[in-house]
């Protein structure tokens, strides 16, 4: 079973890139979506998180985002923390899930990260895709989709790690630019990843 990364900065494309490579039978594990799963699920997790943050960021709803983000996005140290705990219960959780998926005959999974360079998550999977856009292009999808400025967006793009960095980091590039066919970059994927 080949355990693929898909990786790309915000307006980039990757869940799309997600959905197609789903609609061909390969297993997504969203791994933003499960971390957050799992700091509500896992009671080791929770007590690990409480420990180091306080017993206040849960409350009656789970975890309080809110109350955690005013934590640790202001400080470095407090989000080097915060990664040294999330990080290694979602890159075992993802290992657990794959070897699910492996024993159910999938030939292909992925990870879906956006930081799965600098998480080291890289570490866990057999091959990497960037999917890449230009910057105008995404500034504009991620300020609709999520009712953002243009200036929080770019914001956002300029805290993450550069996308010529990513993509020089991966084996495969999706170019998601509404000029070259999506769905053929993701059958070459595939086929490229069958051989």
């Amino acid at each position: 079973m080949i355990r693929l990364g898909i990786t790309g900065g915000i307006g980039s494309g990757k869940s799309v890139v997600c959905c197609l490579l789903a609609m061909l039978d390969v297993p997504i594990y969203d791994s933003d979506s499960r971390a957050k799963w799992l700091m509500n699920n896992s009671l080791l997790l929770r007590e690990r998180l409480q420990e180091r943050f306080g017993n206040d960021i849960f409350g009656e709803g789970g975890l309080q985002r809110k109350v955690l983000a005013e934590r640790v996005f202001s400080d470095r140290e407090a989000l080097a923390a915060l990664d040294a705990i999330v990080h290694p219960a979602v890159a075992e959780d993802f290992l657990s899930w794959a070897a699910e998926r492996e024993a159910e005959g999938a030939e292909i999974v992925g990870l879906e990260s956006a930081i799965l360079f600098s998480s080291g998550f890289d570490k866990f999977v057999d091959r990497c895709v960037a999917v890449v856009a230009p910057d105008e292009l995404r500034v504009a999808r991620a300020a609709q989709r999520d009712r953002a400025s243009e200036e929080q967006v770019r914001a956002r793009i300029a805290s993450q790690m550069p996308q010529s960095e990513v993509a020089e980091r991966a084996d495969y590039v999706v170019v998601n630019d509404e000029q070259s066919l999506l769905w053929a970059q993701v059958l070459r994927l595939i086929e490229e990843l069958k051989m």
